[in-house]
């Protein structure tokens, strides 16, 4: 049985599934289409992403456009991380407003990410293998970048001196993005 969580954003949700101990160790299913489908994620999964960074790093803020937009289903195999998405969806109630969690190979938390939110981490473990699966294939021309220390959002990724790639040094500002993403009610 899965545990859906509604966080303040609409749409965006934390996922806790049951996991079962015992002298060996635990059991858990990372993924059941049924299961996911009972709980509102219908949308099919095409490709699996895996990254491995040390502590410090954030990756994000990162989103695809168009066809190419992409749901994630997010969760860590290893270590910890502070899991962000932004709602860049123009009239949602919550435009501009993002919501983190913790994920860690501990707690088994999964964020699920619908298309219309920009989505990133920060590492506060040693390291960690971070896992999601995606909606839709990855993009490079419909691949977009907000800026990870804008300050209208405003981001506490809870890192003092943080590792940021070149391409992520290259992320826009968040009052520059344009309108790719439309509210539904």
């Amino acid at each position: 049985m899965l545990k859906k969580i509604e966080t303040p954003l609409p749409d965006l949700f934390i996922i806790e599934p049951q996991v079962f101990h015992d002298s060996r160790g635990f059991f858990f299913e990372g993924f059941s289409e049924q299961k996911y489908n009972d709980i509102g994620i219908s949308e099919k999964f095409v490709q699996d992403n895996f990254s491995k960074s040390s502590f410090g790093t954030i990756r994000g803020l990162h989103y695809q456009v168009g066809e190419f937009a992409q749901g994630k289903l997010c969760h860590v195999l290893e270590g910890k991380v502070l899991d962000v998405a932004v709602d860049i969806r123009f009239g949602s109630p919550t435009f501009g407003q993002y919501f983190s969690a913790e994920l860690s190979s501990e707690n088994k938390k999964q964020l699920w990410i619908p298309p219309g939110f920009a989505h990133g981490f920060s590492v506060l473990s040693e390291e960690a293998i971070f896992h999601y699966k995606c909606t839709n294939y990855y993009s490079k021309k419909d691949e977009r970048c907000i800026i990870y220390n804008d300050l209208q959002i405003s981001i506490n990724w809870d890192i003092k001196n943080p590792i940021i790639s070149d391409k992520d040094k290259l992320g826009i500002e968040f009052n520059k993005i344009e309108k790719d993403f439309l509210y539904k009610i």
